[in-house]
C-alpha cells in the first residue's frame, strides 16, 4: 500500500514521513521531489521554462506512478510518500494510475490552522544551496497558500483523512497517522481501477446533445483532460454496444437504440501510448428531463458540462477536438468519415 501524506508546502510532510517509516513495519520513504530534481537535469531548459510547477509536466506525474509501483515491487510492504497535491486532476491521475496497478492509496492530510502553518513556514529550515534559496523557498510556500485554501474548500477535506497538527510535532503526527492506518480509519481511496493498455485498443465514444445542440463532455477521474462519454471496447464486444454500455455506466442514461456512426479515427502509437481505433457515435439529443436525470459525476467522473464547438476547443486536446469537429460535420452531412490522427482521409 501507499500512505500519501498531503498538505500545504511547509506543513511538515517530509519530517512526519521520516518519523512514520519508523512506526509502520516494513515501510519505505519515497519522496517525489527526487524525480523533480532529476527532470530539472534531464529536460531541455525551454521545456522547463514553459511551466511554473514541475507537477504541471505530465512526465513527472507518470514517473511518480511508475517509480512508486517499481519500488513497491522491489521492496514490498508500505510506501510513505510526502508530497503536496493541490490540483484534483493531478491527484486523480496519480492515484488512478496506482489503482490501475492494484496499489491501494491511503490519503492523509496534515491540516494545521493557517496561523500555525504560516509560523512554521517562517521557521522552516531550508538549505541555502543557491543564492537567495531560502527566500525563494519560503515565498514559494506563501504563494501556494491560496491554492491550498481552494483545495480545502472544494475537494481535499472530503478526499483525505485530516490530521490537525496545530498542537503536534512531527513524531506525534506520525503516531496519529500510524494508528489511523493500523485501525483502518484511513480507508483506501475510492477511485476507478482502469488498467493501462498493453496493446492497441478500440474505443467507442458517444456524442450526446442538449436542446441547444451543445455536446456533452465529461471529466474522468482516472486520466487527465475532458472526454466524450464512452470507453474501451471489451474483447468480443460490438463497438456501438460498448458505447451504449459506457453511457449507461457513466451517466445513467439508457439509449433506446444503437447510435449511428459518425467517425472512425486511427490514432497512431505515441509511446508510451499504444494508439488504436477511436470511434464516435451519434447518441442524439437529450430532452431537458433526460439531462436532469443524469447521475454524473460518479466514481469515474469528476464533472460534466454541455459545450459549444468553440468551447470544446479550449477543453479537449487538439487531436480529440479535431475528432469532435469532424464528427459534427459528419452529423450535419449525414455521412460517416474516416480519419487518421483527426484528419479526414479518402
Amino acid at each position: 500500500m501507499i500512505v500519501w501524506i498531503n498538505g500545504a508546502f511547509g506543513a511538515g510532510k517530509s519530517t512526519t514521513a521520516r518519523e512514520l517509516i519508523e512506526l509502520i513495519p516494513n515501510s519505505t520513504l519515497f519522496d517525489p521531489d527526487v524525480i523533480g530534481g532529476e527532470l530539472a537535469q534531464l529536460l531541455p531548459a525551454k521545456q522547463l521554462a514553459e511551466v511554473t510547477d514541475i507537477q504541471d509536466l505530465r512526465i513527472w506525474r507518470r514517473l511518480v506512478v511508475d517509480t512508486a509501483a517499481a519500488l513497491l515491487a522491489e521492496v514490498g510492504g508500505a510506501l510513505v510518500v510526502p508530497a503536496t497535491l493541490l490540483r484534483q486532476e493531478y491527484r486523480d491521475e496519480i492515484f488512478g494510475g496506482l489503482a490501475a496497478r492494484r496499489i491501494p492509496v491511503r490519503h492523509v492530510l496534515l491540516a494545521p490552522a493557517e496561523t500555525i502553518l504560516r509560523e512554521r513556514m517562517a521557521r522552516r529550515e531550508i538549505p541555502p544551496e543557491t543564492p537567495d534559496g531560502e527566500i525563494r523557498a519560503r515565498q514559494w510556500s506563501y504563494d501556494h497558500i491560496e491554492a491550498y485554501r481552494t483545495a480545502l474548500a472544494t475537494w481535499l477535506t472530503a478526499d483525505a483523512h485530516p490530521v490537525d497538527t496545530s498542537a503536534l510535532n512531527a513524531y506525534e503526527a506520525a503516531v496519529r497517522i500510524a494508528e489511523a492506518v493500523r485501525t483502518g480509519a484511513v480507508e483506501p481511496c475510492d477511485i476507478v481501477q482502469t488498467p493501462a493498455p498493453t496493446g492497441e485498443t478500440v474505443a467507442a465514444g458517444v456524442l450526446l446533445f442538449d436542446e441547444d445542440d451543445r455536446v456533452l463532455l465529461v471529466d474522468p477521474t482516472y486520466k487527465a483532460g475532458w472526454e466524450f462519454p464512452g470507453g474501451v471496447v471489451e474483447p468480443g464486444e460490438a463497438p456501438a454496444r460498448a458505447g451504449v454500455r459506457e453511457v449507461a455506466e457513466e451517466t445513467g442514461i439508457q439509449l433506446p437504440e444503437l447510435p449511428g456512426l459518425l467517425v472512425v479515427d486511427w490514432e497512431a502509437p505515441a509511446p508510451p501510448a499504444y494508439g488504436g481505433l477511436r470511434l464516435l457515435f451519434d447518441g442524439g439529443r437529450l430532452g431537458g428531463a433526460e439531462a436532469r436525470r443524469m447521475i454524473l459525476p460518479g466514481q469515474e467522473l469528476r464533472g460534466w458540462r454541455f459545450v459549444t464547438e468553440q468551447e470544446a476547443a479550449g477543453l479537449l486536446p487538439p487531436v480529440r477536438y479535431e475528432r469532435l469537429r469532424w464528427a459534427l460535420r459528419a452529423r450535419e452531412r449525414g455521412a460517416a468519415l474516416y480519419l487518421e490522427a483527426g484528419v479526414p482521409v479518402g
